[in-house]
């Protein structure tokens, strides 16, 4: 399979990353079918201030793990001219991303941003004290993910590369293979093959990593201390930490696409309304009156 086929097929499976919705510490964003964007949640650092943007073809939200001590996010837009916009906590650069050109793909983690060009080359900004921006070397990447303190690229031929704090075996993904999608949790990650079956590697304290029994599978999401699948039937399928009922996800059904925050999990229906559980303290679960939300978003123009 070529790069675009393989880009087609990714994208396909399982709605371009499920770019279209996107779960951080405390906030929660989307993107309308109209390119402009939503968000709901803990706006300390503006990270909720979308109201403006347009023309947007993907987003994605920073996320941490829980701790008293963090929180603190930010937010990115992929814009339909391949350049990006980003807002909120900007700390460490994070949200420096002015400059970037020919992006295809968006990924924010905890403190940075990275980005997929379309040359399948990846650029990133922010922190970097565990070697988790060290991605200026990598070719052939359709698609990143981003955890706390690790990035992970899916390659065009299947495999799977990662840089950045390995403690957990998060990073040990060299012998993955086959893959259509995968996602960094804090310290975990989860990857789909192209068969519906899942693996993981990393933390698995609470069970975040149990998922070899999961079958036709065609997203997943990796939260902090959780992991959400979507079956091809539109079910859901959650293990891990359920502390603030994060994966009590089992009564859903017409799911188009997913994504896992630190403590909650949103969940986009074919309607274009959205459903959401868990932590709810800055009402970052608070979506059931949008509408019209975006099922994914394929830009041709980079095939």
């Amino acid at each position: 399979m070529d790069y675009n086929s393989r880009k087609v097929a990714v994208f396909e499976t399982e709605g371009f990353r499920n770019c279209t919705v996107a779960a951080g510490r405390r906030h929660t964003v989307a993107l309308k079918s109209d390119g402009t964007v939503i968000a709901v949640g803990d706006n300390k650092y503006g990270q909720c201030d979308v109201s403006d943007w347009s023309h947007i073809v993907a987003v994605d939200a920073g996320n941490v793990h829980m701790a008293t001590n963090t929180g603190n996010a930010h937010t990115v837009g992929l814009k339909s001219d391949g350049t990006v916009t980003a807002i909120g906590w900007n700390k460490h650069d994070q949200c420096n991303v002015s400059e970037w050109r020919d992006i295809v793909t968006i990924s924010a983690g905890w403190c940075r941003t990275v980005g997929v060009k379309s040359d399948g080359t990846v650029v990133a900004v922010g922190r970097n004290n565990e070697g988790e921006c060290n991605v200026s070397s990598w070719h052939d990447i359709i698609s990143v993910t981003t955890g706390d303190w690790h990035t992970v690229g899916l390659k065009i031929d299947g495999t799977v590369t990662a840089v950045g704090n390995n403690k957990y075996n998060q990073c040990s993904v060299n012998d993955w293979g086959d893959m259509l999608t995968v996602s960094a949790g804090y310290l975990h990650t989860v990857g789909l093959r192209s068969d519906g079956k899942v693996v993981a590697t990393g933390r698995n304290h609470e069970g975040e990593c149990d998922v070899s029994g999961w079958l036709d599978i065609v997203a997943v999401a990796a939260g902090s201390y959780h992991t959400v699948g979507l079956k091809s039937d539109g079910t859901m399928v959650a293990v891990g930490s359920n502390k603030h009922q994060q994966c009590d996800v089992r009564g859903w059904h017409d799911i188009r696409a997913i994504s896992a925050g630190c403590a909650h999990t949103i969940g986009l229906k074919s309607d274009g309304t959205m459903v959401a559980v868990g932590d709810n303290d800055y009402a970052q679960c608070d979506v059931s009156g949008w509408s019209n939300i975006q099922q994914y978003h394929f830009n041709k123009e980079t095939n």
